[in-house]
């Protein structure tokens, strides 16, 4: 049966054959090994590598302190992350570079299984020296902002995201600047080149570009993302994998690091 087939200058694909080995075959290695290690010890501890995609503007947020929790309770597993956009990681995924990854919801197609572990409402950003900003504002409608330039995050599925939530209130966008950076955004409008719209909530407002936004609710009915881990449909998850949802999930008797 072919496994994989050659591409000129471009490497090997999978046949479907070699994609449902590739899906059953990371789990029966992993247990190949505990049996082994089973019969010297009561209780064989996690070891080898683990690959976890995570979309690229929740990485900073979420990454560092999951890295130390897992770390802490399965030190020899040497746990990588792989950065990237939505389509990006569906792609490591069905390819697989990774064998779970936290990411949100947009776009994630049928091929995949989803475990929702937060849901993150959108909210708007505006430079301190905006007027609602200096009135004290704390939630604001978004067609307030219908005449200001928007400064969009420009990622695949995110993009099309941000422009349904004004499409819901009849609103048409003046996008005056987009960029592929969470951070990008945050400077143009903290220097005032506009505000936006975004969904991880950051407290401090300080930006690379040495200002400060200010986070302000939105009281519209809008839909939030849902972070998820997310899985080829049919895989066999690996032990390691599992530990690193209960660690997302809380469920090694501590709280969660994301919260729904």
């Amino acid at each position: 049966m072919p496994l994989f087939v050659r591409l000129p200058r471009r490497g090997l694909r999978l046949t479907p054959a070699g994609q449902t080995l590739l899906a059953r075959s990371g789990a029966f290695l992993e247990e190949a090994s505990l049996i082994s290690r089973a019969v010297r010890e009561d209780s064989p501890t996690l070891t080898g590598e683990l690959v976890v995609g995570i979309y690229a503007p929740l990485a900073p947020f979420r990454a560092p302190a999951l890295l130390q929790k897992f770390e802490r309770l399965h030190p020899e597993v040497n746990l990588v992350f792989l950065e990237g956009d939505q389509g990006t990681l569906q792609q490591a995924l069905l390819d697989g570079h990774c064998e779970v990854a936290l990411m949100y919801d947009l776009g994630v197609g049928e091929r995949f299984t989803r475990r929702v572990v937060e849901r993150v409402a959108p909210h708007i950003i505006v430079p301190e020296h905006h007027p609602l900003a200096i009135a004290g504002r704390s939630e604001v409608s978004l067609s307030e902002f219908a005449d200001e330039p928007l400064v969009l995050l420009n990622l695949p599925h995110t993009r099309e995201y941000y422009l349904a939530l004004f499409k819901q209130l009849g609103i048409t966008p003046r996008v005056r600047h987009v960029s592929l950076g969470y951070e990008t955004v945050r400077s143009f409008v903290a220097l005032g080149h506009g505000y936006s719209v975004l969904n991880h909530w950051v407290d401090h407002g300080m930006t690379y570009a040495g200002e400060r936004v200010v986070p302000l609710r939105l009281s519209d009915p809008l839909p939030p993302t849902e972070a998820s881990l997310v899985r080829v449909t049919g895989n066999y998850p690996t032990r390691k994998s599992l530990a690193f949802e209960a660690v997302c999930l809380g469920s090694e008797g501590e709280p969660p690091l994301v919260h729904q």
